[in-house]
């Protein structure tokens, strides 16, 4: 008799079902259903999550969804730099074999050149990995670092692979309050009350996915000093270091004094220079027990992707005139979307300073129905909304419940149609504030 899979029971281990007499035996079989492993409770990822089912459905039946759910610059205007694509081109027929496990010397090397140029001290060739993308080089770091139990301070909202990995990890998440009215600012305080002997490491995303905000040089310092005065790992995610919106550019967790040891960095080439399909993450650190754990990951993945690697060099020698005008377009998007939102009865939306992303507060009960009903219930000119429900990027139950995160990489013409749609649905929903 096969085992049966059953992902909705809650059960640890298994349930019994109905015993079943096997022809022409008289031998009962109770049969095992299994349940999928409680380390996926934490798991969330509703920016793929249950809404994009439904906006699939949508599309299919011939609704035009303006997807404002996810950052994918490529189908907006955001081409790759075609000194890129040329490369790539001519060296297809060198991606079919493996590379080292942590990643081509080339694309390390090139990674490197790049830290010297933003002028990033403590990040060497050796000190470097390559992965597919970001997204599995977190899950790799968080695998090396993390023993049952292990606690790692997160942003609350968060980016939620970050929550999921630590959990997938055996570790546990703890999140520290953004605030939205203090423009998302981590509350230090709150940081430091939340430390206990089986922490092992603060997590930063700056610029941070969702809620584009930037982290400032002293509340960093701030950061540095509690890292070093109960001895933990500094896990900065600078995915979005090149897209702020500053007068000054983003200050890097490799360039505080007195945790050089300390501190992981992950970064991406491909989200950079608008090439995410690409898949290109790098990892550094210049800590010689963790660089070894993830090394001991890395060899059991073989290697990276060899695509990606290969184009690295590319990429960063991509001419300054394609990075300022690409910046200068998402700045552009992000003043039209943002001071549209806050033109709406009932919506507010904090200026984001990095990133691509808004947080949006809605004039609404339950975010997550409302865009579910926008989808389901509601169109304008025969297109509707498609946002992310930002309680998907809170692991803390009620959180965020009346807010979403909105990509602003649709180009003008598409965020103005997003916008009416937006305000007009608000206006017709049963569920809107008054």
């Amino acid at each position: 008799m096969e085992p049966q899979f059953n992902a909705n029971v809650q059960d640890p281990s298994f349930t019994d079902v109905p015993a079943t007499v096997t022809p022409g035996s008289t031998t009962a079989h109770t049969r095992r259903t299994f349940t999928k492993s409680h380390k996926l409770d934490n798991v969330l990822y509703d920016v793929r999550g249950p809404v994009v089912n439904e906006a699939a459905r949508m599309e299919a039946a011939g609704m035009h969804v303006m997807k404002l759910n996810i950052g994918n610059p490529a189908p907006f205007g955001f081409r790759t730099p075609d000194e890129v694509v040329y490369d790539m081109a001519q060296q297809l027929t060198d991606t079919e074999g493996y590379s080292a496990s942590k990643g081509l010397f080339s694309a390390r090397k090139a990674i490197m050149q790049y830290a010297q140029l933003k002028h990033l001290p403590n990040v060497g060739v050796e000190d470097i990995y390559t992965g597919n993308g970001v997204s599995e080089l977190i899950n790799l770091s968080m695998s090396a670092l993390l023993d049952n139990g292990d606690e790692v301070l997160l942003p609350a909202p968060d980016y939620p692979l970050w929550t999921a990995c630590v959990t997938l990890a055996g570790g546990k998440p703890v999140h520290y309050v953004c605030d939205e009215q203090s423009e998302w600012y981590p509350d230090i305080d709150d940081m430091r009350a939340k430390i206990t002997d089986r922490t092992k490491a603060i997590l930063i995303c700056n610029p941070s996915n969702p809620t584009g905000s930037v982290y400032t040089p002293e509340e960093l310092n701030k950061i540095r000093d509690i890292v070093r005065d109960h001895n933990l790992f500094l896990i900065s995610d600078e995915v979005y270091r090149e897209f702020c919106y500053c007068d000054t550019p983003v200050m890097s967790a490799m360039q505080l004094e007195g945790i050089e040891e300390q501190v992981i960095l992950v970064d991406s080439v491909s989200k950079r220079y608008n090439e995410c399909g690409i898949r290109v993450g790098n990892l550094a650190t210049r800590n010689k027990e963790l660089h070894a754990a993830v090394m001991k990951y890395a060899q059991a993945r073989l290697s990276p992707p060899l695509l990606g690697q290969i184009v690295a060099e590319a990429s960063i020698d991509t001419p300054q005139e394609y990075m300022t005008a690409a910046f200068a377009e998402y700045r552009r998007r992000r003043d039209f979307l943002v001071e549209g939102l806050n033109k709406i009865p009932g919506v507010f939306s904090p200026m984001p300073m990095g990133a691509f992303y808004t947080v949006a507060k809605l004039p609404v009960e339950n975010a997550e129905e409302f865009c579910k009903w926008c989808l389901r219930e509601f169109s304008l000119d025969g297109a509707t909304v498609f946002m992310a429900p930002a309680a998907g990027f809170y692991i803390t139950p009620g959180k965020g419940l009346d807010e979403v995160r909105i990509a602003y990489v649709l180009k003008e013409e598409d965020l103005a149609q997003a916008l009416r749609t937006l305000e007009a649905a608000l206006e017709a929903y049963p569920g809107t504030k008054r």
